[in-house]
């Protein structure tokens, strides 16, 4: 067993169905990819040039790889984007095992970026696609570039009471009983719920992205695993947070060799905006943003100030590479 697994479980996953079509913004391309015992659907933004050098976008806990959609273009002069939609979110259905663990997911990247040759790359993550990625950097670090973290889901002793909710769709019935409860609420209802979660300032939506998100939603609750994926990945995260040793993820961010730039909401209700102090000194030379009115994903709030911030990371880790080499 490498350094990369850990024990899986097994479990029978749902027949994957497509409803409805994936909404693809101008310039943007959707491919389906079959590696062994799953399929991701990745979001490709390519370059503006050939020969650009190759980044990853990881979505966190619900979202898909469009919550990168706002970025990506604004790094297109600099980097050959993919963004990919993590196992059981977005349009990839399932894995074949069920695991749905911050490592299964992590090897879901792993993997892909191994068949694709892609590596190394700028890799992002936000939220879950954060402890994610962090995993990835610390256990691979031939593939990663630069890292980039929005808001990520690392392990908190006192978490915001805000957050609550989310971690309790781990205890077991708690989704299929949410599922119930709600089953009369509109889709405009649900997100608005989450916009209100994920945002520090709901308002800055535009109604043209409020309508997508709507449809989003719709094609979400159409999918016979929907439930299932968000209550295995909410069980996944608070599993992270206990483990130790090696596996730890804040051991492992003291791993990490690559270029960080670690960003924090200062509304965020789902990570608290304390914990930006405690991921700086874990993450050796990282560099850190602070947007006082940003939530939960400032990727998605303020994409033109953390492209600007991610802008500066690269072009220095160019610089300090080319130094090296010569």
């Amino acid at each position: 067993m490498s350094s990369t697994e850990l024990p899986e479980t097994r479990t029978a996953a749902p027949p994957a169905t497509r409803p409805r079509a994936v909404r693809v913004a101008d310039g943007e391309r959707l491919r389906s990819v079959a590696l062994p015992g799953l399929t991701l659907t990745v979001r490709s933004r390519p370059g503006d040039r050939p020969g650009l050098p190759p980044a990853l976008y990881v979505h966190g806990l619900g979202g898909s790889s469009q919550n990168w959609s706002d970025l990506m273009p604004r790094l297109a002069d600099l980097v050959d984007g993919e963004a990919v939609d993590l196992p059981g979110f977005g349009d990839s259905p399932p894995p074949d095992d069920g695991d749905y663990s911050v490592t299964g997911h992590a090897r879901a990247v792993i993997r892909h970026l191994d068949a694709a040759g892609r590596g190394p790359v700028h890799l992002f993550g936000n939220s879950l696609g954060g402890a994610v990625a962090t995993r990835v950097a610390a256990v691979r670090p031939d593939l990663v570039r630069t890292l980039t973290l929005v808001s990520p889901a690392l392990p908190e002793l006192r978490a915001q009471k805000s957050a609550w909710p989310t971690a309790m769709l781990a205890l077991p019935g708690v989704t299929s009983l949410f599922a119930r409860l709600s089953r009369d609420w509109t889709p405009e209802q649900r997100v608005r719920g989450v916009l209100s979660l994920c945002y520090g300032d709901p308002g800055r939506v535009s109604e043209e992205g409020f309508r997508h998100a709507v449809e989003e939603m719709e094609r979400r609750l159409e999918l016979p695993y929907f439930w299932d994926a968000m209550a295995r990945s909410s069980r996944g995260i608070v599993d992270a947070y206990t483990l130790g040793g090696q596996h730890g993820l804040w051991r492992q961010a003291e791993r990490v060799l690559a270029p960080t730039l670690l960003v924090y909401g200062g509304r965020d209700r789902l990570v608290g905006f304390r914990m930006a102090r405690r991921a700086a000194a874990a993450f050796r030379g990282s560099r850190l943003l602070t947007l006082p009115e940003a939530g939960h994903v400032a990727m998605m709030e303020y994409p033109e100030t953390v492209a600007a911030a991610v802008r500066e990371l690269i072009t220095d880790a160019a610089r300090t590479a080319a130094e090296g080499g010569s």
